[in-house]
Order: C-alpha cells, then structure tokens, then sequence
C-alpha cells in the first residue's frame, strides 16, 4: 500500500527543503539532522491530505520507530495527532520504501526503545528534559501484504 492523495508540504521550512532534497535524489541519505540519518514517513494528515516528515533514523532488528520530540517543545508535533488517527504509513530508509503500522509505546517496552532512539540520537535525552511531558515513542511494524 502507498499512501496516496493531495500532498500538502509542511509549514516548517526546514522540513519542506528535506522532504524535497529527499524526493530530489530519491534516498534519504540526501539529509541529515545533526550528521545523523534519517528516514521519512509519509501519512495521512486529519485533513485528508498526505503529509511527509523526516525523522531520526532510529532501527533495532528491522524495526523502526518514531520519536515525537518536537526538540523537546511543550506540545507533539503535529504528525502525532495524524499517526494516532491513521496508524499504517509509508517509511522510507535510504531508496526503499515500505508501509507499516505506528504503535505507541509504553511501560517496559517503551522504555527498552527509548534507549535505543537516545543510543541513536543522543539529544532526544536533552529533548525530554526540557519538557514535561513523557515524549512519545511509536515502533514502525511492517504491514504484511497478501502474496
């Protein structure tokens, strides 16, 4: 499955350059963030229209997840309301891209991911410092297609 409609670039600008250099070259190896690699999520946004974001690229066993840190602002970022409504996304790491489910995280399990995402991108620990709220934590699971 690929998601699929009217995109709608992101308002933030350092966002919208990404998601373009990444389109532009087709890897997402064309970016970084902080000289760290990342990956790109492409969701339905709760206006209907399709919505992209680079994030940091955060793996363990085949799995992914995404960290809504939002460098640690008081608030999530927006994506977060658009995966907690619809869920099964497309990522994509380096060329390739695949569809999967969010799920988000909690207790034990959250935490064994957390310190993977601050393993892979340390200021995520600075990040929730600076916020009182718990940053959330999806895994990425790959949706099974039918043969």
């Amino acid at each position: 499955m690929t998601i699929t409609g009217e995109y709608a670039p992101s308002t933030s600008g350092w966002v919208r350059d990404q998601v373009e250099q990444i389109e532009a070259a087709g890897t997402t190896r064309a970016v970084s963030i902080q000289d760290r690699p990342v990956v790109m999520l492409t969701m339905l946004g709760l206006s209907g229209k399709v919505r992209k974001v680079p994030l940091m690229r955060v793996e363990h066993d085949g799995l992914y997840a995404a960290v809504a840190s939002k460098g640690g602002a008081p608030e999530h970022p927006k994506w977060y309301a658009n995966i907690r409504k619809n869920p099964v996304l497309d990522l994509q790491d380096d060329d390739r891209t695949w569809t999967v489910r969010a799920r988000e995280l909690d207790g034990a399990e959250r935490e064994q991911w957390w310190a993977r995402c601050v393993e892979a991108f340390p200021s995520y620990a600075d990040y929730q410092v600076k916020t009182d709220r718990l940053i959330p934590v999806f895994v990425l699971e790959p949706v099974e297609t039918a043969a």
